[in-house]
Order: C-alpha cells, then structure tokens, then sequence
C-alpha cells in the first residue's frame, strides 16, 4: 500500500520569524498523524532555522525549487548540496516556475537527475493550463511532461519520486477539478506514462499527488480515490487548521 503524503507548498510567504511561529503552530497537530507522511516547504530564506527546528518530529521539510549545477557561475541560484544540507525533499517543476520563470520538461529532467543523485526526494509537478484543458490536450500535456521529464532514470532510482498532478487552471483560482475528474487523469495518463518508462510494477507503486485549490473541505474527496495519494498544498498550508485537517483527511 502506498503510504500518503501531503506537502505543504508555502511559496515566497513567511519571513523566518513568521514561518517558525507556523511550524509551532502546526507540529502539534501534524505530529497526531504519523500514517501521512508530511512535508513542509517554505521559502529558501527559513530553511535552515526550520530543519533544526523539525528535526526528530517526523516532519519532513523540502524545498520548493534548486538549480541543477552542484557549483557555478549561477547568481541567485541554489545547488542540489546546498539543499540537501536542510532538505529531504525538493520541488521540481512548478507550473508557477514553469510560466514564470522559463522551466521546461529538459531542466525538470535535468533537476530531478541532480536530486536523485544526492537522495533528495523530488515532487515532480505536471499540469495542463486552462488552455490546454479546453482544448481537450490533458493526455497529451501530462504525457510529454511525464515521458520527458521523468526521461532516463534508473528505476532504482525512481523509487523515491513522487509526482503531483497539479491542473494549473486550479492553482490557487478556487477551481478545484473534481474528484473523479482528477483520479481519471492518474489512471488513464500518468500511471501508464510512469509504466511505460518505468514498468507497471514501480508505476503502481510511486505515489501520485493532487494539487489545485485543495482545502480542508474538500480534501476527503481526493483522498477517498483510488489513485490519489495525497496532496500538494498551497495556500491551505498556511493555515493551520486548515492544513492539519487535510492532512487527517489522508489518514488511511
């Protein structure tokens, strides 16, 4: 059985008085639901405050993005070794970095290589925009993404990917896809892709997150699909009660 897995995506929010205020907050109740594996992200700024303070509570903490070069001539950017001083997770391929700041399915392949070779968990983000979803390309959007930016990987090494399947039309729009609609997508699309590169044995096996407007209301929902392992957390996971709620929502 897969084990569920909910992240918090805290994007560029909190200063690091704020966001260990936060972990404070939430810990208490995070720490009641050992069967969900729980991961918080917040911005680069706190995370090396936040891992010593989340050390030995069984809550993990990840990055929301990282360069895939272990040095260089990178201004602003953060290496894979820089990261996984704090981290055991990482982002990769955010629809937002995807729109906004020139990542393409190549740099996911080449970030998500980097992360595996250090043993950093990646969340591998793919997602189709409204515009995609209109014109009926959900197939084949999460398809590319998944074929190439899952290209070349050692299947050992595959073993420690988890993916979300994050519509971008439901990213923080309060459009939430439905249920059904989201667990159709794992199935038809993303399982077999993975099973193609990968063999139906690990694709039955890596864990798939949902992302997209997901809220302590309508966590149970996703969680009581089949294919839908948990999710990926935006503006909710800023909220204390919120977030743990969804989180007990996973609780198999």
């Amino acid at each position: 059985m897969r084990k569920p897995f909910v992240a918090g995506n805290w994007k560029m929010n909190k200063n690091v008085e704020q966001a260990s205020a936060l972990v404070q907050q939430l810990l208490p109740g995070l720490q009641q639901v050992p069967e969900v594996e729980r991961v918080l992200c917040p911005p680069f700024t706190s995370l090396m405050i936040l891992s010593a303070q989340l050390t030995g509570t069984g809550v993990g903490i990840g990055a929301q993005n990282m360069h895939w070069a272990e040095s260089g001539a990178y201004t602003g950017e953060v290496s894979p070794q820089m990261v996984r001083e704090f981290c055991d997770y990482v982002i990769i391929g955010h629809s937002e970095r995807r729109a906004n700041f020139g990542e393409t399915d190549e740099t996911v392949n080449k970030k998500l290589k980097a992360a595996l070779a250090l043993g950093l968990v990646p969340i591998v983000c793919i997602g189709e925009t409204l515009e995609e979803y209109e014109s009926g390309q959900t197939n084949a959007v999460v398809t590319r993404q998944v074929l190439e930016g899952l290209n070349s990987i050692e299947p050992t090494a595959a073993s420690l990917i988890v993916v979300a399947y994050e519509p971008v039309w439901a990213i923080g729009t309060g459009k939430a896809a439905t249920a059904e609609g989201a667990n159709a997508v794992l199935r038809d699309h993303i399982r077999p892709a993975l099973a193609q590169l990968f063999g139906s044995g690990l694709a039955q096996n890596l864990r798939i997150l949902y992302g997209g407007s997901v809220n302590g209301s309508n966590a149970v929902e996703y969680f009581m699909q089949p294919e839908i392992d948990g999710a990926l957390v935006g503006g909710a996971s800023l909220k204390v009660e919120e977030f743990i709620k969804i989180v007990e929502a996973a609780r198999p």
